[in-house]
């Protein structure tokens, strides 16, 4: 049902990266949008100010489910069922939108997480459903920006306002508060060897290192997520470049990916990770990792030529193709001569 992290590296780059865990397949794609250009949003039109790149699918509409706009503001929606509350009339003093279409709309808008906290105000969340799944989407949403700053947006009452996130990282159910208060649970942890108590006149020998993280849980429910991810975020080894922080972040997501059949509801429908993002907020670049070829990085950047010359939405069909590369004796060398 999805796990999202932000991440700063050691030369201050700034990332958000997400998994994408659903039971239809979105057949998704990398979309980019136009500045000024009007989106035809399920609740009532609006124009985009600034331009960005995301996972998208042109439908009735555009519609994305996470992404990075030019100003370096990033946001990913994820599932939050039975918590998510949203209001049943539109209102004429506010800005009314349908859940998913409030993604597309910040990155259209927004220039940064303390500008989205005064606009969001104006901005009410109405229930409405999603063309592709046939239902209202229950949903809360990650946003950060290229100065490192990170909220939550939890629609759980009539207003709407950003939360701090002080660990940067969201998966679903239950809210944000008490999946922090739940990590608790996991405070004594820790990423070196624990030493053991002599019982009585018994001295255990030592299982080795990784005894400091025993009872992390490894299961796939959001609350376990939620737990792993904030582990492994804090204890791996801070890379320094953006490739480096790309494998990283590749990494830590291997830890949340679910694979096809290994997650069924009751209703016999398995989730499982359609695809994981890496969205880098300093140089606005978008790449994505499908299920069916994991490893493989389809990237687009958002460039100057890009936001200044083209002024009606792309979509980028992207390759579903297991890449396997061949050595041949020709790129292999001869054993060291002893």
């Amino acid at each position: 049902m999805c796990t999202s992290l932000t991440y700063t590296n050691s030369h201050g780059g700034h990332f958000l990266a997400r998994t994408m865990d659903f039971n239809v397949d979105f057949e998704t794609r990398i979309m980019f949008m136009p500045r000024h250009y009007r989106v035809t949003g399920d609740l009532g039109d609006f124009t985009t100010t600034y331009g960005f790149i995301g996972a998208g699918r042109q439908l009735n509409h555009e519609i994305f489910t996470d992404g990075v706009n030019e100003c370096g503001v990033s946001i990913a929606a994820l599932y939050f069922p039975n918590h998510a509350i949203y209001q049943p009339h539109s209102n004429q003093d506010k800005i009314d939108l349908a859940p998913h279409d409030f993604v597309a709309w910040v990155l259209g808008k927004i220039t940064s997480v303390a500008d989205l906290r005064e606009r969001v105000k104006d901005v009410q969340l109405i229930s409405s459903t999603a063309e592709l799944i046939n239902e209202i989407p229950p949903l809360h949403f990650i946003i950060s920006d290229q100065t490192g700053e990170t909220a939550v947006l939890e629609p759980t009452s009539g207003e709407l306002r950003l939360l701090n996130n002080p660990v940067g990282v969201l998966t679903n159910s239950p809210n944000l508060k008490w999946q922090l208060q739940n990590l608790s649970k996991y405070g004594t942890l820790t990423n070196t060897e624990r030493p053991l108590n002599k019982f009585i006149n018994y001295q255990p020998g030592s299982q080795g290192p990784g005894t400091g993280a025993l009872g992390l849980p490894g299961d796939y429910t959001s609350m376990s997520r939620f737990a792993r991810t904030v582990f492994l975020k804090h204890y791996a080894q801070v890379p320094a470049t953006t490739t480096d922080t790309v494998n990283l972040l590749q990494h830590i997501l291997n830890a949340v990916t679910i694979p096809k059949g290994a997650k069924v509801a009751a209703n016999g429908q398995a989730t499982y990770t359609e695809y994981r993002s890496y969205m880098d907020l300093n140089h606005q670049t978008y790449a994505l990792e499908l299920y069916e070829n994991p490893g493989v990085i389809q990237q687009v950047n958002l460039t100057d030529h890009l936001l200044e010359k083209q002024t009606v939405p792309l979509e980028y069909v992207l390759s579903r193709t297991p890449h396997v590369q061949l050595l041949t004796p020709d790129v292999a060398t001869l054993p060291a001569a002893h």
